[in-house]
């Protein structure tokens, strides 16, 4: 749909047009901060132990005996949330920061959450998904105009 249609369209409430066209353009940029912000304590979890994680030796354990990965992708999977995340909060690397973040839960989805199904509540795959999906929409869009890369003028 283009941008056109969707500004021509008539809210069911008129009431409500102009302050959703104010915070138009903060919806997007509410997402990216949003999603690297709920990344980062996940892989501080993994990296430093804090928010009741293992860090990395101990998550490197959980890998490596219940799961049966390599015990060297706890620090790549804290490094990824915990500073994918911050640069996702940042918009800064975006596309890549967001790129690793889909590798991530691809990795999850395939070798932990799939054979449990679709439901997180069992352990399966619905969570990452939506991680991914969300993550991948940074890849394709990037950070936007209110982030680091559109300040200085690049991307990568």
């Amino acid at each position: 749909m283009s941008e056109a249609v969707l500004t021509n369209t008539k809210p069911i409430l008129p009431a409500t047009a102009g302050l959703t066209r104010a915070l138009s353009p903060f919806a997007e940029p509410l997402l990216r901060v949003t999603a690297g912000l709920m990344l980062m304590p996940h892989g501080a979890q993994k990296l430093f132990g804090w928010f009741g994680g293992y860090g990395v030796n101990g998550t490197g354990q959980f890998f490596a005996q219940k799961l049966g990965l390599p015990a060297s992708l706890a620090l790549l999977a804290g490094l990824i949330e915990f500073f994918g995340g911050l640069a996702l909060a940042l918009g800064i690397g975006t596309r890549v920061a967001a790129a690793l973040v889909v590798a991530m839960m691809a990795v999850a989805i395939v070798h932990v959450h799939l054979p449990a199904g679709y439901f997180w509540t069992a352990g399966g795959y619905e969570y990452p998904l939506m991680w991914g999906i969300l993550a991948l929409a940074f890849v394709v869009r990037g950070g936007g105009r209110y982030s680091l890369d559109a300040l200085i003028g690049r991307e990568f």
